[in-house]
């Protein structure tokens, strides 16, 4: 029974999932989520290199396919498409990955990968693995992501409590510590509504001159 499930490009919403962009370093795994259309099951597509040789694997944490370390699954995969280069055959399949131009048929013993369309359409197959070496593949795919997210956390600055108790508190301080204003003091008689100009004194009484009476 094989089951139509299309490879959906997965935005960073944690940095552990790496971007696909075409200056990504070769080296570097890259994970991807799959999901089913019509049973709606979430599987992980993810590149690696194994021994030298880039690996592309599929699983849902329970099965796993892959294309193996061999060279002549992606030589035969890369000369079908006519790329010259194993760095251009990977820089094909992360690009259709980051835009969603991929599908993928699985049965129970393989799976293929339909990466592109048109002439150009990358095909690639994957290969069931078995018993102890499925287990031993998720368990170094466990710890490939626990390395990733440990690598990225050394990058990141990282502060302590205290120090981020102490930044909530820096801009009060400023705040108050800032310089106070200068008060000017009053000169006597100065005016408090208008500074700088003297008072008028409150007139007291009017003296009227002595007129002579005729």
């Amino acid at each position: 029974q094989f089951h139509n499930i299309f490879l959906l490009p997965t935005f960073p919403l944690y940095p552990l999932f790496f971007h696909t962009a075409v200056n990504m370093d070769l080296n570097q795994t890259s994970y991807y989520t799959v999901l089913d259309q019509k049973s709606r099951s979430k599987f992980l597509c993810y590149t690696r290199r194994k021994n030298g040789v880039f690996c592309i694997c599929l699983t849902d944490a329970a099965d796993v396919w892959s294309t193996g370390d061999a060279e002549d699954t992606l030589n035969q995969s890369r000369q079908s498409c006519s790329l010259t280069s194993t760095e251009d055959y990977i820089l094909k399949f992360r690009s259709a990955c980051g835009s969603g131009n991929v599908s993928v048929v699985v049965q129970d013993s393989s799976a293929e990968l339909q990466v592109g369309s048109g002439s150009g359409v990358l095909r690639v197959t994957l290969t069931r693995i078995e018993g102890p070496q499925a287990t031993e593949e998720l368990k170094e795919l466990l710890f490939r992501m626990a390395d990733s997210l440990t690598h990225l956390d050394s990058r990141s600055p990282s502060v302590s409590p205290l120090k981020n108790h102490q930044r909530e508190f820096e801009p009060r301080q400023k705040q108050n510590c800032a310089p106070s204003v200068t008060v000017k003091r009053r000169l006597p008689g100065a005016s408090l509504i208008n500074p700088g100009t003297k008072k008028k004194l409150q007139a007291s009484g009017v003296a009227f001159d002595d007129v002579d009476e005729d």
